[in-house]
C-alpha cells in the first residue's frame, strides 16, 4: 500500500519502519498531524485558555515520559541502547522539563500549579499505555509506543515550517512552531526513526513487516497515535 505521508517533511525516511508503521495507521496519522489543536497552533487562533490547558498537561505526561525512557534503559540489552536511553532520561529530566517550565513561567504558570494539577484522564491513558506496553513487552514494544510523541511532533513541526499558511509574525505560538520545526528537534525525530530500525532488526531481523510480531507492532503504533489525537482533544477542548 502506498504511503500517503511519504513525501511529508520530517525525519521519517521512506525505507524506515516507522515509515512502514505509520503506512498501517495512515487515517489516524493524518488526524493526528492534521489535528485541529495543531491547525490552530499554525495560524494562531488557538485559544489562551487550551495552549495553558495543554501545556499544563505537557508537564505532566513529560514526567511520565521521562520514566518510559527509564524503562527502556532497563528493558535495554547491550549498554549502547542502555546509554541512549539513560541520556534521553537525562535529557527529559535536567533539560527539557526545565525549559518547559520557563516557558510555562512566561505564560504565568508556576512550576507549582501544574505539579499540583491532576492528570486529566487523556493523560493518563496515555501514559499508562506507554509503561503497561513497556512493561509487558519488550524494548522493541516499548520505543514503538513511544514512537508517535517524539517522531510525529518532528513531522508536524516540519510540515508547519513548510506550509504557507502558517502564520510566524505576531503568532502567539511562535516559541512552540519553532521549537519543534527547528534543526535540533528534527535531529531528535532522526534519532529516534534510527533507534527503532536498530532494535527492530537486532530483535527481529530481515524484513520487519513479514515478522509474526508485525501486527502486534502496529496495534501498538496506532494505539499510541490514537492516544495522540486524544491528547490534542484534550487540549483543545480543556478536558479533565
Amino acid at each position: 500500500m502506498a504511503d500517503p505521508h511519504a513525501n511529508a517533511p520530517g525525519p521519517i525516511a521512506a525505507n524506515s519502519v516507522a515509515a512502514a508503521l505509520r503506512r498501517a495507521c495512515a487515517d489516524d496519522w493524518a488526524a493526528y498531524v492534521n489535528h485541529a489543536f495543531v491547525r490552530r497552533l499554525a495560524d494562531g487562533t488557538l485559544a489562551t485558555a487550551s495552549y495553558k490547558h495543554f501545556l499544563i498537561q505537557d508537564y505532566l505526561f513529560l514526567r511520565q515520559f521521562a520514566r518510559a525512557w527509564a524503562l527502556a534503559a532497563y528493558k535495554a540489552s547491550d549498554l549502547r541502547e542502555m546509554r541512549a536511553a539513560s541520556q534521553t532520561v537525562d535529557a527529559l529530566i535536567n533539560q527539557e522539563l526545565q525549559l518547559h517550565v520557563e516557558t510555562c513561567a512566561g505564560w504565568g504558570i508556576s512550576e507549582d500549579a501544574m505539579a499540583a494539577t491532576p492528570e486529566a484522564r487523556a493523560n493518563m491513558a496515555y501514559t499508562r499505555f506507554v509503561l503497561e506496553t513497556g512493561l509487558a513487552g519488550d524494548l522493541l514494544d516499548l520505543l514503538t509506543a513511544l514512537a508517535p510523541c517524539v517522531i510525529g511532533y518532528a513531522e508536524i513541526g516540519a510540515r508547519l515550517a513548510a506550509d504557507p499558511d502558517t502564520v510566524w509574525d505576531g503568532n502567539p505560538y511562535r516559541e512552540w512552531l519553532e521549537l519543534y520545526s527547528g534543526d535540533a528537534f528534527q535531529e531528535v525525530g532522526r534519532g529516534a526513526c534510527a533507534q527503532l530500525d536498530r532494535i527492530a532488526q537486532a530483535r527481529i531481523g530481515g524484513d520487519v513487516t513479514q515478522s509474526p510480531r508485525w501486527a502486534e507492532l502496529c496495534r501498538i503504533f496506532d494505539q499510541a497515535t490514537r492516544l495522540e489525537i486524544g491528547f490534542w482533544d484534550m487540549g483543545l477542548h480543556r478536558e479533565t
